[in-house]
């Protein structure tokens, strides 16, 4: 089972409390420190609009993401799940749009497997479609003044996978979940030497937030009209 860090993740008291499922990257290669995992853990336990944020941090793992993902999700049920990752080159918080069942590395993962074009879950639908407010979180981050963009390409990397894996559980377990991935840009001291964009941590977080903010407006207003 994929725990919050070293901590295994407790399902006691979650019942039908709403719940956010939150998940960041641990370390690999040569990024000893990864963001996603501070803003995961961070956010853990923290009660947002009456939603319950559970944070858990995955490793940069195919195979145990693609093992142990479709548990978490099944076990917790949360309303909505989003999925934040690392991506060093972007200069600004990339909300994805779609993600595609396919793996590629070369130069692998934290098990040192090396994908070549092989599929995530092998027969399963060629790609899935983000299912929460993707363009509506956008412009509400430019709004609040943090750069952003929609991004209609998570990559072949782990990013790609936890996002698939995802949407593919709730499809499959027809759970209510919706399901999506953003990518944050360095923190400064990442950047360091690198000649590569970076972004204040605090305001990663707060595009997280952001994030969570809208997709729980967005449920409370689907539900509303269904209410009418």
């Amino acid at each position: 089972m994929i725990g919050i860090l070293s901590t295994p993740i407790s399902y006691t008291g979650l019942g039908e409390v709403s719940k956010v499922l939150l998940t960041g990257f641990g370390p690999w290669g040569s990024e000893k420190y990864n963001p996603s995992a501070e803003i995961a853990l961070g956010f853990n336990n923290v009660v947002i609009g009456g939603y319950r944020v559970v944070g858990v941090v995955l490793p940069v793992s195919y195979r145990r993401v693609i093992s142990d993902l479709p548990e978490i999700l099944v076990k917790i049920e949360p309303d909505i799940a989003l999925h934040i990752g690392l991506a060093p080159k972007s200069c600004e918080v990339r909300v994805e749009r779609v993600a595609i069942n396919l793996m590629y590395s070369e130069k692998g993962d934290v098990d040192g497997f090396k994908p070549v074009d092989e599929p995530i879950v092998p027969g399963g639908p060629v790609a899935y479609f983000a299912t929460l407010p993707t363009r509506r979180i956008v412009e509400r981050l430019k709004e609040e003044g943090i750069p952003a963009v929609l991004s209609y390409s998570a990559g072949t990397f782990l990013c790609n996978c936890a996002m698939y894996v995802s949407l593919h559980t709730i499809a499959a377990q027809r759970l209510e979940t919706i399901s999506g991935f953003i990518h944050i840009p360095y923190i400064p001291q990442q950047a360091v030497g690198k000649s590569a964009p970076s972004m204040c941590l605090h305001l990663s977080r707060k595009a997280v937030e952001i994030a969570i903010k809208e997709s729980i407006d967005y449920l409370k207003q689907r539900e509303s009209s269904k209410n009418r």
